[in-house]
Parts: C-alpha cells; sequence; structure tokens
C-alpha cells in the first residue's frame, strides 16, 4: 500500500509577503520574478501583466492577468487536458505521447504570453514531474523548446499557493478549516487556523500519492464497481487516519469547529452536477456550499450512468468522464473521516495563489 507522505507545519502564516524573489534579466531590464518563476518573453519594461502556469498529471492551465482594486483582473486564460502522468503509476516514467502533448500545450501558453506582453510569470509542476524518473529531463526539454522555465514545487509549496488563492471563500466564524485539492496524481490536504484577525496558519499537511489519474489506472478504467469504490474510500480514510489522530480532527468536528473547503475538478464537477447546469459556468460554481447528503447523491448519480453518458454531460464531458468516479471515491473517504456537514466549493486555487504571489513581489518593490 502507498503510505501518505505527511509533514507537519505549525504557526505558518500565509499573510503577508512570499519568500524574496530574484531579479532575472532579459534585454537588459530587471523584472521580479518569483522563486521558479520566469520573465515574460519580451523585452521592456514591467507593464504589470502576470501569468501562472499550472502543470498537473492531467490538466495544462494558465491564467494571465492585470492587478485590480479587487486583487486581479483575468485578460486571458487557457485549459487543455494533457493527461502527462498517463502511465506514470505503471512505468514509472513520462511517456513520449505524453510528453509532447504537454509541451505542445506549453508552447501555446508561451504564444499567449508573447501575445499579452507577460513581463513576470510563474509556470510550475506538481505531482507527475516529482514522481518521473524522467521529471528533471522533462522539465528541460520544456525549457529547450518553449522557453518556459518550469519549476517542479514541493507538495508543501503546492498547498501553500492553492490556499492562498481560495482562502477568501473561507468563513471567518469558523475557527478551523481543512482545505483539499484532488488533482490527478496526487490529493493534498491543509489543516488551518484562523485567528479572530483572520491571519491564517497552516498546522499540518498530508500528501497523498492517490488523485483521480493514479486511482483510475490502479483500478482498470474509469468504471468502479461498487467494491472498488468503497474500497478506494476506505484506502483514503485509512492513509489519513494518523493525520488525524495527530492533530485530533474528530474533537474539533464535533464540537462544530471546522469547515470544509475543496478546490478541485472534482468538486467543481460535482458542483456543477448538483445545480443541473446546462453547461458548467464558473461564476455559478465558485462559492457554493454542498451538503455531504448531496454529495453522495450526485456520485450516486454519476455511477450510474454509463462511459458515454457521462461524457455527454455538459459539467463532465469526454476529458474526464473516465476521471470523475475516481475523484468522487476519494472525495467521499475525506467526508466520511471528517463529517463536517457541508463542502464549500472553490473554482480556484494554484494559479490565483502564484498571481498573488508575484503581485504581492512588485507591490513591496514598489513601496
Amino acid at each position: 500500500m502507498i503510505e501518505p507522505v505527511v509533514a507537519t507545519r505549525a504557526d505558518t502564516p500565509i499573510a503577508g509577503a512570499p519568500p524574496g524573489g530574484a531579479a532575472a534579466r532579459r534585454g537588459g531590464d530587471a523584472v521580479r520574478t518569483r522563486g521558479g518563476a520566469q520573465p515574460g518573453p519580451q523585452d521592456g519594461p514591467h507593464n504589470g501583466i502576470y501569468a501562472a502556469i499550472d502543470l498537473g498529471t492531467n490538466n495544462c492551465r494558465m491564467l494571465v492577468a492585470r492587478p485590480s482594486a479587487e486583487g486581479f483582473r483575468v485578460i486571458d486564460s487557457f485549459s487543455r487536458i494533457t493527461r502527462l502522468g498517463e502511465g506514470l503509476a505503471g512505468s514509472g516514467k513520462l511517456s513520449r505521447l505524453a510528453m509532447d502533448r504537454t509541451i505542445d500545450a506549453l508552447g501555446l501558453c508561451a504564444e499567449k504570453m508573447r501575445r499579452r506582453g507577460v513581463t513576470a510569470a510563474r509556470t510550475v509542476a506538481t505531482e507527475a514531474c516529482r514522481r518521473a524518473a524522467n521529471g528533471r529531463a522533462f522539465v528541460q526539454e520544456v525549457r529547450d523548446r518553449t522557453g518556459l522555465r518550469l519549476e517542479t514545487i514541493t507538495p508543501a509549496e503546492e498547498a501553500r499557493l492553492a490556499l492562498g488563492g481560495c482562502a477568501p471563500l473561507l468563513d471567518p466564524d469558523i475557527p478551523y478549516a481543512l482545505v483539499f485539492d484532488i488533482g490527478g496524481g496526487s490529493t493534498e490536504l491543509l489543516w488551518v487556523e484562523m485567528d479572530p484577525a483572520g491571519e491564517l496558519s497552516v498546522q499540518g499537511l498530508a500528501s497523498l500519492p492517490l488523485g483521480v489519474v493514479t486511482v483510475a489506472e490502479e483500478c482498470g478504467g474509469g468504471d468502479l464497481c461498487q467494491r472498488t469504490y468503497d474500497a478506494v474510500k476506505d484506502r483514503i480514510v485509512q492513509l489519513l487516519r494518523p493525520f488525524d489522530l495527530q492533530h485530533a480532527l474528530g474533537d474539533r468536528v464535533r464540537h462544530g469547529e471546522v469547515q470544509m473547503l475543496g478546490t478541485s475538478g472534482t468538486v467543481t464537477t460535482l458542483g456543477g452536477v448538483h445545480l443541473g447546469l446546462k453547461r458548467y459556468d464558473r461564476s455559478l460554481v465558485d462559492g457554493i456550499t454542498i451538503d455531504f447528503n448531496d454529495i453522495v447523491e450526485v456520485s450516486r448519480r454519476l455511477s450510474t450512468m454509463t462511459l458515454r453518458e457521462r461524457a455527454q454531460h455538459p459539467c463532465v464531458g469526454r476529458e474526464r468522464a473516465d476521471l470523475v468516479l475516481s475523484g468522487c471515491a476519494i472525495l467521499e473517504g475525506l467526508c466520511e473521516l471528517w463529517p463536517v456537514g457541508r463542502l464549500r466549493v472553490a473554482d480556484r486555487g494554484l494559479r490565483e495563489g502564484m498571481l498573488l504571489d508575484l503581485m504581492r513581489v512588485d507591490a513591496m518593490e514598489v513601496a
């Protein structure tokens, strides 16, 4: 059985400035970057246009934005399912076809950045590149073929950025939160405390090497029988039981002191299905609350559909049809272990967190 990677970090605030950035130069002009961020592909002074690319096990997604009074305004975006981690669980390597698909998508992102005049950006990779034996070679190939400086981030950094992006959705009247992201190759979970002033501190982090792609591949496809579905749920509970005991989460849940916030394709898909949308609409899904009973009902509804029927559903689609049940099983495992009763849905996270980091660094420089 795969064991979770669990790291505990006490009193780690997410508010305030990130660690110091570095200055990168292109054409003689300094451009502020954050960590493994790269300058945009055009010369000239910084013009306040930012880009964040999140390369996951299943998706390649980008946001391009300008700062605004509310935080930022998105001026361009990109999303493509590339399945970079396809076959990784069995081979331990990224396949040639998956790498080519992904590099093609990243090339389109780089072109959008050029057209938009982006001058500060960050491009990150997560679980697939962390696990793959050829992950470093792939990162170099991305640099050679697209010019993008891809950074493979740790589970802790991934969780920090995701929390930074979705923190505005947390209820300030509930002092603790379980914040999770069900990805393609892993599931990241944060145990967060909120003080009366609204300051957040991360009390614990769990990273499970189980996501919608890895579970689907391990279980032989997208249609999970009830026995397999329940086995995935039980596995999630067993893997997270030590984390639960370490932080005494059960006591907090029983006292009504815990909220749950999810950011992933799984929870947004369930949100769209729950609302009965004829077409997925982020503005209608982001921030909604779903009762656990409704999560189970929607999951059961999806499980009774054929693969073709799920592919034809407007909130699932062909590219998620064979993965959504794996995500539902992981989600139900979380809900079973921590019966908070309701889930807040976030259609935001890692990319938004990266954008806010980049903008915060520049704001500090101006100040």
